[in-house]
């Protein structure tokens, strides 16, 4: 597996630190990797480190709450100090206690977990100040063709667009067989992390809700949308449930929701936002027939391209024109749209005029999958397979 700098380089000068290290992420993002990549690189100064992976039965069986875990640390601990790294521990009943006793006790503890649950506000306020979080996501594509390279196979950008970034996957050639493992990973999140942890009853409105909305990415929501899709389906659906559902599927980070921001009243469209999905497998492998969502599944993949990069993101409401980011970093700004080709003149123009009357200050791109240059004296055309390679926006 290759090594995963960019994370590693913001974790590292945390190693020695009394601050819990939080690892978040999705399931199968590879966050046990980098686990593993710290405690290689700790090991090569210290052989005291002590390792549990709470997804093993053999380990939660014996060591299933803050008291168990308090002991058998202490029986296996050496003098000095020592690092502690606990994969999932959300599985282990009150680990926040056992994990404030630690870190008094000169351990260095790293902690991984699939739920933000993990920075609930109970928990931000009892760890205010002692703690440091760390998101990791599935591959982007610079770290595909990495990775690709180490497997000696080829990766390419229709690959990228259809099956996402998840790690493992890249190990699968057949087809098939990618399609079998993203299902896994589908049903694994779906059922274990939120139908089994929530003890939701109607798994039926459940997943009805949630096949929709991995379905329909990069796209403008509100919860009373939703409800009206429901209803178009002859599904009894409350606005209440709909929102708590809309939350599972964050928690467990399948999805990320912006609100827009506008020109118009108070600078923000309330009770709308839009949906970006984790990875764009969750929609690939809903798709029937190979008719794969290519145009919203680019935006979604520019969207954690930017997000790897660095950026702050909001959706932009330019009166009744949307721009699809509106993005932040080191006191630059930029307002990118994406479209999948502007070769249509129709589409060019739609993409192009989005952009009229916003100030000029601003830089101002497109991303398409053009091979055709289309950048004019006030907008910046670059191509995916560019964009995909860029670190920043900061030379273009």
């Amino acid at each position: 597996m290759i090594k995963r700098e960019h994370y590693l380089e913001q974790i590292r000068g945390f190693y020695d630190s009394d601050l819990i290290k939080i690892i978040m992420g999705i399931r199968r993002s590879g966050k046990s990797i980098i686990l593993e990549q710290i405690m290689e690189e700790i090991k090569n100064k210290s052989d005291n480190v002590i390792y549990l992976n709470f997804e093993d039965e053999r380990i939660i069986s014996t060591i299933s709450n803050a008291k168990q875990l308090l002991e058998y640390i202490n029986k296996n601990r050496k003098n000095g100090k020592n690092y502690l790294f606990f994969d999932e521990i959300q599985e282990v009943k009150d680990w926040q206690l056992a994990c404030k006793t630690l870190r008094l006790d000169n351990h260095s503890v790293f902690i991984t977990g699939s739920n933000s649950k993990l920075l609930s506000n109970e928990f931000t306020k009892e760890f205010s100040g002692r703690y440091v979080s760390f998101q990791i996501r599935p591959f982007v594509y610079k770290e595909i063709m990495e990775y690709c390279q180490e497997l000696k196979i080829s990766c390419s950008i229709m690959d990228y667009l259809i099956w996402g970034g998840f790690p493992k996957r890249f190990e699968f050639q057949k087809e098939a067989d990618k399609i079998k493992y993203l299902n896994e990973i589908n049903s694994s999140i779906v059922e274990k992390d939120l139908i089994s942890r929530f003890k939701i009853q109607n798994m039926e409105l459940f997943k009805r809700i949630t096949n929709y909305v991995l379905k329909s990415n990069s796209r403008i929501f509100s919860a009373r949308s939703i409800e009206g899709y429901l209803k178009n389906e002859h599904i009894d659906g409350s606005i209440n449930t709909i929102i708590k559902y809309l939350n599972y599927l964050e928690e467990a980070y399948i999805i990320e929701r912006i609100k827009p921001y506008s020109t118009k009243t108070k600078n923000e469209l309330a009770y709308y936002f839009k949906i970006y999905n984790s990875d764009v497998a969750f929609n690939s492998i809903r798709c029937m027939d190979n008719r794969y969502d290519l145009t919203h599944n680019l935006e979604n993949i520019v969207y954690n391209e930017l997000l790897f990069m660095g950026y702050n993101i909001n959706v932009f409401h330019n009166n009744d024109k949307e721009i699809d980011f509106l993005i932040f970093k080191d006191n630059k700004q930029y307002y990118i749209q994406v479209a999948y080709s502007i070769a249509d003149e129709k589409t060019y123009n739609r993409e192009f005029n989005a952009f009229k009357n916003l100030d000029n200050t601003i830089k101002k791109v497109i991303i398409t999958n053009d091979e055709i240059d289309y950048s004019t004296s006030m907008v910046t055309h670059i191509k995916l397979k560019d964009f995909l390679l860029l670190e920043s926006l900061d030379n273009i």
